[in-house]
Parts: C-alpha cells; structure tokens; sequence
C-alpha cells in the first residue's frame, strides 16, 4: 500500500492493529515489525511495549490526545482514524498534539480519507495521509494544494492574515 508522507507518495511499512469484536486490549498479542496499535492497546500494554522501536499508536475519534500526553515523544508515528468522511473529531486530536502535547513525529490521518479533506488536514499537523483504497492517490495528492492562502490560524500559521498581511494606505 501507498501513502502520502510529506508532500510524496511513499510505501507505507507500517500495519494498523484493529481490535475484533472479542480482542480486549490487555490479551491481543501484537505481532513483530512496524505496527500502529489502538490506544487502548497501548494503555494496556504499555510497560511490554514501550522499549519497541516499531510500535506507533493510532487513536479512535472519540479518545483524547491527552491520554498519550507523556509517551508521545517515545513514538516515531502517531495516526488518528477517520471512522466517516463527515467525523471532524480528528481534526482537534492532531490540533491537540502538536500544539499541547508537542509531539514532532510523524502524524498520519488514516481510514476515510478523501483529497478534499488534505489541505485542513496538513493545517492542523497531519504530514502523512492513508487514502481511501478506492480512491487514486496521485488525485488526493493534488488536495494538498487546493488552496494557496488561508485566512485562519493554525498549526501550520499561527498567525491570522490579518496579522501576516501588510496594510499598505493609498497615496
């Protein structure tokens, strides 16, 4: 599978661990090589998994950026799932981990995901992006540029226009 990783189209190595209806997050056993776990999982199973340099974590929407707060730093990958095209929640997870939690990493949207979505997407922190498997990447590529200017602030501008954009007074 391919994805999106700054600004380029890459292999993905990583796999994404998805709990079945009965896996509980303290007994599923994670198997070796790159491997994004649920939170859950990694709360659970945290002690087992910290020291490993293959381990990232992906978090469901409705979970909180905080609850990785003082591990995030230890991940070379953080993802977060779009259940829905329409669920905006993780939006505010990856808003809330580069800028509370101060993660650097790589931070990847996965699940749901559609080139309308990138350009909102790279703004509040995410640089690596799963497409939709139905969906060509080469096109979803190209919504990472829909638009050349913002207005609002964010994790990619922290300041507003008004702020960066001289007001220059009429002779």
């Amino acid at each position: 599978m391919k994805i999106i990783k700054d600004k380029t189209v890459v292999e993905d190595s990583w796999s994404v661990l998805r709990l079945g209806e009965t896996d509980t997050a303290d007994a599923i056993k994670v198997p070796s090589g790159k491997v994004l776990v649920p939170l859950k999982v990694w709360l659970a199973q945290r002690e087992a998994l910290l020291h490993r340099a293959d381990i990232g974590v992906w978090f469901a929407s409705d979970e909180r950026a905080e609850d990785l707060q003082n591990d995030a730093e230890k991940l070379p990958v953080i993802a977060v799932d779009f259940p829905k095209f329409a669920d905006g929640r993780g939006y505010s997870i990856a808003f809330n981990l580069r800028n509370r939690c101060n993660y650097r990493g790589e931070l990847r949207a996965i699940g749901d995901v559609l080139r309308d979505q990138l350009f909102y997407l790279q703004r509040v922190g995410f640089d690596a992006f799963a497409i939709r498997a139905d969906k060509d990447i080469l096109d979803a590529l190209n919504g990472l540029n829909d638009f050349s200017l913002s207005y609002q602030a964010s994790t990619d501008n922290a300041l507003p226009l008004y702020r960066r954009a001289g007001r220059g007074v009429a002779a």
